[in-house]
């Protein structure tokens, strides 16, 4: 229970000091509802992943928004195409502005993704901010350095494209990744 709620907290500042970063901001030309829809289905996860990365759903997955304390599990294919489940729990659930996912099992010693909705000109801002952290110590530093930094960047660019197709408007970009 206590590795359950460590996972489902709030990101503190002194944990952050051994995690790494993934920011990213795109203004969409839809409402706050449709943001809220689409990016709360679990279902449209994988009309914006890579293919390469086998992504798919295991197991039922109510048709409905996420909700606090629901857990999804995923077959991925993150690196060199070996097989991984991912189980992922939704931590935080605030529609239509904000929810939060969290890694219980998978390829990352922690995995905490904010996503948050934001009304602006009028669309939708959507941000992203991912905080992980690899296992194997310096080993896992090496790997992050080497190959899934760059992986992360690949994956998040290949979401802002299939986004742009499927709102069919040009939409602006900011990436960071620390």
């Amino acid at each position: 229970a206590g590795v359950l709620a460590a996972a489902l907290s709030e990101p503190a500042s002194d944990r952050l000091k051994a995690m790494r970063v993934l920011e990213r901001e795109q203004w969409l030309p839809i409402s706050l509802k449709e943001a809220w829809d689409f990016f709360g289905s679990p279902h449209n996860l994988s009309r914006i992943t890579p293919e390469d990365m086998g992504f798919s759903i295991r197991g039922e997955v109510p048709d409905a928004p996420v909700f606090p304390g629901q857990r999804i599990t995923y077959s991925v294919r993150p690196l060199f195409g070996i097989p991984l489940t991912w189980v992922t729990c939704i931590a935080v659930a605030e529609a239509p502005h904000r929810f939060v996912d969290v890694q219980l099992r998978g390829p990352y010693k922690r995995w905490w993704h904010e996503h948050t909705f934001v009304p602006k000109d009028g669309g939708v801002l959507m941000k992203d901010r991912v905080e992980y952290e690899l296992p194997l110590g310096p080993l896992g530093d090496l790997m992050h350095r080497w190959v899934v930094r760059e992986r992360l960047r690949r994956i998040f660019d290949h979401r802002r494209r299939a986004l742009e197709r499927i709102f069919r408007r040009s939409s602006g970009d900011n990436a960071h990744v620390a």
